[in-house]
């Protein structure tokens, strides 16, 4: 690994490297290594936090170069691209519904379900996941386990600087649908996004749950059951309001998990 890693640190630097056979088996091998799972964009540490791999990020960016536009055949669909799309589903025990894509170098652990729905390279999802009717997961996204992305969720790629975070939705949580998560922007586990919460790391994310209002940036606590809402701002030419999301509350700790869902569902009336 050491060594993938340092020939693709070299042609980072140095994109004349891309010429050399053993620097073209070096990025080939280690975007089949995200494909499988063996290695990630990002993973999660033992401190709560998240590690990015650097390395592996600049091999996808690189991986582009080197690819060929190809007509790819599925049925009687037709597509024009660089990177071939996924495969054996069956044998990953992955269940995918027409018109569901993956993009080979995503890796889609045992369990997740894809409805109709895009999942790009470098993106990780976790078992018992599933990515609903026209949900979209992007470039290097990571998406924990037992996770539900409904029907039209936007999950943001973040592929360039290399250094920067993915986006990130930590196990157990439930995204609801329209929902907008984007640049590195991270969910930690088991929170609720009600329907139509758009998230960036300039999106002031606003606690209302206590006695005083609590601003968060680029980070959804633990458990926080969230929905959108809005601010006044003042500009030069007035006073307007500013798109914003509000922690209204927060889910209960339990080991079932869906039934906490729910509850929090009902008792917030969210809608998902």
């Amino acid at each position: 690994m050491e060594q993938l890693r340092a020939l693709i640190e070299q042609a980072w630097d140095n994109r004349q490297l891309l010429q050399e056979p053993a620097v073209q088996a070096a990025v080939a091998e280690v975007v089949a290594l995200l494909d499988q799972g063996k290695v990630r964009v990002a993973e999660p540490l033992a401190d709560d936090t998240w590690q990015v791999n650097e390395w592996v990020k600049k091999a996808v960016v690189l991986f582009f170069p080197l690819r060929q536009m190809e007509t790819i055949e599925v049925g009687p669909f037709e597509f024009h691209d660089k990177i071939p799309l996924k495969r054996d589903y069956a044998a990953q025990g992955v269940r995918v519904v027409p018109h569901a894509i993956a993009r080979y170098g995503a890796f889609l652990e045992k369990g997740v379900i894809m409805m109709p729905s895009y999942v790009n390279i470098g993106a990780w999802v976790g078992s018992g996941t599933m990515v609903d009717t026209w949900a979209t997961v992007g470039s290097c996204a990571q998406i924990g386990r037992n996770v539900h992305l409904s029907g039209g969720v936007g999950i943001g790629g973040v592929l360039e600087p290399p250094q920067a975070a993915p986006t990130i939705i930590e196990d157990d949580c439930f995204i609801g649908s329209r929902c907008i998560v984007v640049e590195g922007v991270r969910i930690e586990r088991e929170a609720v996004l009600g329907a139509n919460v758009v998230l960036t790391q300039s999106t002031h994310i606003i606690d209302v749950s206590g006695p005083e209002p609590v601003i968060h940036k680029g980070r959804v606590p633990a458990r926080s059951v969230v929905i959108p809402g809005s601010y006044t701002k003042t500009f030069p030419a007035g006073n307007y309001q500013v798109s914003c999301a509000l922690i209204i509350g927060q889910r209960k700790a339990t080991t079932d998990k869906k039934v906490s869902l729910n509850d929090a569902l009902r008792e917030y009336s969210v809608a998902v």
